[in-house]
């Protein structure tokens, strides 16, 4: 819950920041901004609902941005529909005219970090041996990057192609904002610049998982927007069936400010 409440969080600022543009318009199209965050329960049905449908699989880019002009248009189909929360539940096919309106998807990604603060921002990328002397970075360097999950590479570029509708990846740091199309990831991938990492993730019983992402050094990606105001973190809880309860900490508020490069490479979609 508080991962996907921090997911919930990120994508709320990058619509509000698309939507304070006054030339672009975002709408929350995956599972993620459409989900309860305040009752367990109901998150849980939620997926229970997605799972019945037989949607409970499928991957969906997070958010959906169209031009301005079409406001109305979306804004009409999605009052037609129910609201914006119906889509995750409405086969892509009867979508179409929907999704034929937008210029781009995103995927949203965010990380617990303030980028500049990070010890390698502003290092200059240097031949590395491990890349047989193409430009990177030590393994273990820490800095701002753009994270695509190989579990979410190849559904993602399944949507791109079927839709016609290029893919963007948003990541969204404490105090900035970075972007890179999902086809000039594969470019860097395929060209040997950047190679999977491994996570393990680690169970309460004790079973481990391993998972592959991809880390885009933010050298390689575009400034999607600074931070305007901070967010607020504060506390909350969550009360499992047993009564168990779970204290964390949430993100609330803050606001991004879109770069004005990013709306150049808007406005050239």
């Amino acid at each position: 819950m508080m991962r996907w409440s921090q997911g919930v969080w990120s994508e709320k600022r990058l619509t509000d920041a698309i939507n304070q543009t006054s030339e672009f318009y975002a709408i929350p199209y995956g599972p993620s901004g459409t989900a309860p965050t305040d009752d367990v329960r109901e998150f849980e049905l939620y997926f229970e609902k997605l799972e019945t449908a037989g949607l409970g699989n499928i991957k969906r880019p997070d958010l959906l941005i169209f031009k301005i002009s079409e406001k109305s248009y979306v804004d009409h189909f999605l009052q037609d529909i129910g609201g914006s929360e119906k889509l995750p539940f409405i086969v892509e096919k009867e979508l179409q005219p929907l999704i034929k309106k937008a210029i781009v998807a995103i995927e949203c990604e965010n990380s617990l970090w303030v980028a500049e603060k990070m010890p390698n921002y502003n290092t200059e990328l240097r031949p590395q041996k491990r890349l047989g002397g193409k430009m990177g970075l030590p393994k273990n360097a820490v800095l701002p990057t753009v994270i695509i999950k190989e579990e979410d590479r190849i559904p993602l570029h399944k949507w791109q192609e079927e839709n016609n509708i290029p893919v963007h990846i948003w990541h969204v740091f404490f105090d900035k904002a970075y972007g890179l199309s999902l086809q000039e990831a594969e470019h860097l991938i395929q060209e040997g610049l950047i190679e999977p990492t491994i996570q393990v993730f680690q169970a309460p019983g004790g079973a481990t998982t391993k998972k592959a992402i991809y880390k885009f050094y933010y050298h390689y990606a575009y400034l999607l927007g600074n931070s305007t105001t901070q967010p607020t973190l504060v506390p909350d809880y969550i009360q499992d069936k047993n009564g168990h309860i779970l204290p964390y900490v949430k993100f609330t508020g803050g606001s991004l400010a879109i770069a004005q490069n990013t709306l150049k490479i808007l406005h050239n979609l």
